[in-house]
């Protein structure tokens, strides 16, 4: 357990009626409204704080804007008074497909959570608080890891068949005749149980969660707890419009660079700016749709800048906006660009383009030369097989693919190395 909150009674001083319809604003479902307000009410009244939970699994290195709407959700709820608690899910991480055909779902050791799991608490903290007072920390290892067989088929127990079949994402793979594997759906009640485990008065998720945090509501109720409060918010489209996924390339890390968040924030398409300012920016109603009234092109930049504000600081946020301006408006090269040593020689443009890193394999250097998507020295290049020397040392090609990833060939003579 890394850390614990006492949930005795404080000051919870906003009023509920007015904290309400800003939480409901960055709902998709709440089950039940009535509810969730009579909670806020009374702990209102009383002063003893609601146990908000959040669970995420460590399955990739990065936590990204789109996981981080339910988070600031749980800051509101935070700010409100109320306890986060978070678990950092290092058992349920552990489930996956094992067909490798739903790549949302891989299947990890244990050794690949932990390292994962290692920077979850540092990204997190760029939008929740974690003070030990204000937050509790928990890992489900810590209930999961004491059970044995036996405990686990008490478990199994809880559900049927029949109810964890109506979970989407099997119904979708039934439908495509792809396998469901048994351990699969063991997963809606290990995140049911972690709700009994810390008596969640509340549960935050995606609306894909939805069926999950059901189960959780069940099993609290059979355990004699309160069930519950479902509380699920909509899902963030990544840059080109599908999920965002680290899979697709379409997703923005919380740790993304300032001039990298805000170029990829400008690729959005215009219908995207809308949820994007709901979900991932701190502007009320009123604010945001001021904004979605300028110019497209104005409200991304103000969008963006409100983003990268939040994931740095206002500062690093004017600077992002004056590179833009400077490389994609003005079409100047960017006011620093980084420089590349490779041993002396010559070699094939597509070749040295996967040896600058501007490309993962010669074979994407090759599409990408042959689409148009490469500049030397400023000018776009088709033939993927130039011979380009470097030299010894001092400068070589300028190497730009796309719009944003630019590279100065340097060579590296023994005074460069020392």
């Amino acid at each position: 357990m890394v850390g614990q909150a006492d949930n005795a009674a404080v000051s919870l001083k906003t009023d509920p009626l007015q904290a309400f319809p800003e939480l409901r604003r960055l709902a998709s479902d709440i089950v039940s409204e009535a509810e969730l307000q009579q909670r806020l009410e009374k702990a209102a009244a009383s002063g003893k704080r609601l146990r908000v939970k959040f669970g995420i699994d460590p399955t990739f290195t990065d936590v990204h804007v789109g996981h981080a709407v339910p988070i600031r959700v749980l800051r509101r709820f935070q700010d409100l008074g109320h306890l986060p608690v978070l678990i950092l899910g290092d058992a349920t991480a552990r489930l996956g497909d094992p067909t490798g055909r739903n790549d949302q779902r891989p299947a990890l050791s244990k050794e690949e959570v932990e390292a994962n799991a290692a920077t979850y608490l540092e990204q997190i903290g760029k939008v929740l608080r974690l003070d030990p007072d204000l937050c509790e920390i928990r890992r489900n290892s810590e209930w999961f890891g004491q059970m044995d067989f036996f405990d686990g088929l008490r478990l199994l127990s809880e559900g049927t068949i029949a109810r964890l079949l109506e979970r989407d994402d099997f119904q979708n793979r039934m439908a495509k005749s792809l396998p469901i594997h048994l351990h699969e759906l063991v997963y809606p009640l290990m995140q049911g149980w972690d709700s009994v485990q810390v008596q969640a008065d509340i549960e935050i998720g995606g609306n894909d969660q939805l069926f999950n945090l059901h189960m959780g509501r069940l099993l609290q109720e059979r355990h004699g707890q309160r069930p519950q409060v479902c509380f699920t918010t909509p899902l963030l489209l990544g840059t080109d419009g599908r999920k965002m996924s680290k899979s697709y390339g379409n997703h923005l890390p919380l740790t993304a660079g300032a001039e990298d968040a805000f170029g990829k924030i400008m690729s959005l398409d215009d219908p995207s700016m809308e949820p994007w300012f709901r979900l991932a920016t701190d502007l009320s109603e009123e604010q945001s749709r001021a904004r979605l009234e300028l110019h497209p092109r104005q409200a991304k930049v103000a969008l963006a800048k409100e983003i990268v504000a939040w994931l740095h600081d206002s500062e690093a946020a004017d600077r992002a906006a004056e590179e833009f301006e400077r490389r994609f408006r003005r079409r100047e090269l960017p006011s620093e660009i980084p420089q590349i040593r490779l041993p002396a020689g010559e070699r094939p443009l597509a070749n040295l383009l996967k040896e600058a890193g501007l490309a993962t394999t010669t074979s994407e250097a090759r599409r990408l030369v042959r689409q148009g998507g490469v500049k030397v020295d400023g000018q776009v290049e088709k033939n993927e097989i130039r011979p380009l020397a470097v030299p010894a040392s001092g400068n070589g090609p300028l190497l730009q693919v796309g719009k944003r990833k630019i590279a100065q060939v340097c060579g590296e003579d023994e005074s460069d190395l020392d």
